[in-house]
């Protein structure tokens, strides 16, 4: 009897397994799955991402991702629209030192994973209200491409680059339907931007469906467009906004100190150029370490030089905060800001 028992039982766990395993396959033929994928050997994931596959985006209107993320004090007012479309386009997040590539293999899923709980969810959600969000995966530079001689970084980032435009060829071609557009960006993601809005926007057609480009976390030099210009306050429409964010009285050693050029400068508490101290009781808001909790007042903000200077955050355990760098906080110190001027410029290029 005992034997029997052992014998069923065991019969049982194999037909459940098999069970399970027909579930899964019937839902990975899903059509409601998008981002069902099946991840080739690590040997051949040096390849070139294809954009009509949903994996491939990061973000998506077609399919559930990081950036549909609401923090939890806004969803009662949330009421999204989808009348303008965001191309987002992500900062680095290849910065481990044992990675031996100079480039992301795209379907590195532990890194594809590292970016959507990071920039997509804190800072690609900041758009989700007033628009649709796409954003590429792409074969990010690795970090330490910005600390070698240029002339060797910059076919890292030319490969960047490539993907970046593909995406947002295929986007023009299979998505945009006529839309309005916002370019958004960080870091890396904002040098890639800036050639492409030099590329597709300034000076043709689609300049006149650019709503603003928000593209904050990298230098952008004053003489680096011809017509395409920073935004003069709040309401302009077909700019572009940048900063880049750190604490006052502190200037970074290692690239700014050594800047010989003018860099664009755009207080996001105030959306103008003025160097004039903007109060905390203007910053509607930050999301920081905990995505469902906004900060009312986190920062104050001025411009000075080339950078954007604030006050140390006001968090909770801000005595031990020690960091002078608020670069990773470029959006997300200024979170609620960003979310309202969007929908302030969305309405002012519909008024025009």
């Amino acid at each position: 009897m005992k034997n029997y028992k052992t014998s069923f039982l065991l019969k049982t766990i194999i037909y459940l397994f098999f069970i399970g395993l027909s579930i899964a396959a019937m839902f990975s033929c899903s059509k409601k799955n998008y981002s069902a994928v099946v991840t080739p050997p690590y040997e051949s994931l040096i390849i070139q991402p294809d954009y009509s596959n949903l994996y491939y985006w990061a973000a998506h209107p077609w399919k559930k991702d990081a950036s549909d993320s609401v923090p939890k004090p806004l969803r009662l007012s949330y009421h999204p629209d989808s009348s303008v479309d965001v191309f987002f386009i992500h900062p680095t997040t290849l910065t481990s030192q044992k990675y031996k590539l100079w480039n992301a293999a795209i379907n590195d899923t532990s890194l594809n994973i590292k970016t959507d709980n990071s920039t997509i969810l804190y800072q690609a959600s900041v758009f989700n209200e007033q628009c649709r969000i796409f954003a590429p995966r792409y074969r990010q530079a690795h970090i330490n491409a910005f600390y070698i001689d240029t002339k060797e970084s910059e076919k890292y980032f030319d490969t960047a680059y490539e993907d970046i435009k593909a995406a947002f060829v295929y986007y023009l071609q299979n998505f945009n339907g006529g839309r309005p557009i916002i370019i958004a960006s960080h870091s890396q993601g904002t040098k890639h931007a800036a050639r492409l809005l030099k590329e597709f926007f300034e000076g043709k057609p689609l300049q006149n469906k650019l709503v603003c480009a928000y593209i904050p976390g990298l230098p952008v030099p004053q003489n680096y467009f011809t017509s395409l210009i920073p935004c003069k306050d709040s309401t302009s429409t077909g700019c572009f906004v940048t900063w880049r964010t750190f604490k006052r009285g502190y200037t970074e050693t290692h690239f700014i100190a050594h800047e010989n050029f003018k860099a664009v400068v755009i207080n996001p508490l105030s959306w103008t150029c003025d160097t004039t101290l903007i109060k905390s009781k203007n910053n509607l808001g930050g999301v920081l370490l905990k995505f469902n909790k906004v900060v009312p007042h986190v920062v104050n903000a001025n411009i000075h030089n080339n950078i954007l200077w604030t006050s140390k955050p006001d968090i909770f355990g801000k005595l031990f905060f020690t960091k002078k760098n608020y670069h990773v906080g470029d959006i997300n110190l200024f979170y609620m800001n960003i979310r309202q001027n969007v929908k302030t410029r969305i309405g002012a290029f519909w008024k025009q």
